[in-house]
């Protein structure tokens, strides 16, 4: 029997105020409006941003909320005038849009689409948290639930907007290129198209979660010849070598800074350094890690609500800072392509994913996160 045009009722992971688990609930899930697309969820990872938000409880003050942002589906339905996804399809969901119209979307190098509703100037992160409308299409005992980051994927049936929805592959498996969604290629384009990696250089990952690993595939993708993972969890080393790290380090074996450790590995600092923690203190240090005159350092973690404290003096010679959000891609037209290369084996997610979870076990994914143990956990919806 059809669901179209009709409420759907599912369970989803809800976050009822700061501080508080995820609680497993019934909720309600209208059907598409204009220009919306109702998605059945088939798997989803849990994102550093994510840990952010629940680490930092004055960050986010949108609640109750369906949190989630890393996923893929089969669409389910779609409202009037969508026209580029249909019932059936497979899709990645986008917490960064393309809308194809704005000075973002219309520049080359631009991709933060201005429909992103993220505000950051603000203190706190108030983004799309309701539809375009201004209104929810969740609701759990009878009260409405905030949407997050564009897409609401800890539920196993979401409503997006059709511009923050990406066909992909019919046969792509959906477990794995969840990944594509975000952390992945946030990485990825981070050595590829922010920092545009150069053959035979050298380049240092701060943080080696699942986007740090990322990045170390992006960098070798692109020739880097040295590729040094900086991390206070040995337990990561392994994979972080597995997947192109030459070596890596821990900063509490040594009693002099980290950048001078780097320095003095390097000679004259690194060409390319990468910060993938979201600390501004590691952002300080892996631009001071980089050569003086050309290095390149790239903010990839997500800073929430800090601000940074930089010398000038490190930029003095020449180093560059750069930020980037989504590795840089333009997401409904790049998604697509980077599914049909992981499925021509042009790289492999599977070292990133090291645990797969029921949606009930969101919890315990969480903790696996917060102690480390974890690089990426996929909930399976």
């Amino acid at each position: 029997m059809s669901t179209a045009g009709k409420v759907i009722r599912c369970r989803a992971a809800i976050l009822w105020k700061p501080g508080a688990p995820f609680s497993i609930e019934e909720v309600e899930v209208a059907p598409p409006k204009a220009k919306e697309v109702r998605i059945k969820i088939v798997a989803t990872g849990l994102c550093g941003s994510e840990m952010k938000m629940l680490e930092n409880k004055t960050f986010y003050n949108r609640y109750p909320v369906i949190m989630g942002h890393e996923a893929a589906g089969i669409v389910e339905s779609v409202g009037e005038g969508v026209s580029t996804v249909k019932t059936g399809d497979k899709v990645i969901t986008l917490f960064l849009p393309q809308c194809g119209e704005c000075a973002s979307c219309l520049n080359p190098g631009g991709n933060f689409c201005i429909q992103t509703n993220f505000l950051i100037q603000k203190k706190n992160l108030t983004e799309s948290s309701l539809m375009s409308d201004g209104t929810s299409r969740f609701a759990c005992k009878g009260k409405p639930v905030y949407h997050f980051a564009n897409t609401s994927t800890f539920s196993e049936y979401t409503v997006i907007q059709e511009i923050s929805v990406a066909k992909i592959d019919a046969v792509a498996p959906l477990e794995k290129v969840c990944l594509v969604s975000c952390g992945f290629s946030t990485g990825y384009g981070a050595a590829i198209n922010t920092a545009k990696v150069t053959p035979g250089s050298t380049c240092v990952v701060f943080g080696l979660g699942g986007v740090g690993l990322s990045v170390i595939i992006g960098s070798k993708a692109a020739g880097a010849a040295r590729i040094i993972g900086v991390d206070i969890n040995k337990d990561k080393f392994e994979k972080a070598k597995e997947v192109g790290a030459t070596e890596c380090i821990n900063p509490q074996d040594f009693k002099k800074p980290i950048q001078e450790v780097l320095l003095d590995m390097t000679g004259a600092g690194v060409e390319f350094c990468f910060e993938v923690i979201g600390n501004p203190e590691t952002v300080e240090a892996a631009l001071a890690s980089c050569h003086e005159n050309h290095g390149v350092c790239v903010i990839v973690g997500f800073l929430a609500g800090v601000r940074l404290n930089i010398s000038g003096l490190l930029f003095l010679s020449g180093r560059s800072l750069k930020g980037t959000i989504f590795g840089g891609w333009k997401s409904r037209e790049s998604i697509p392509k980077l599914v049909s290369d992981y499925m021509a084996k042009k790289f492999n997610l599977d070292p990133l994913i090291t645990h797969t979870l029921n949606l009930d076990k969101i919890n315990e994914a969480v903790e696996l996160m917060r102690t480390g143990k974890c690089i990426r956990c996929i909930l399976l919806l």
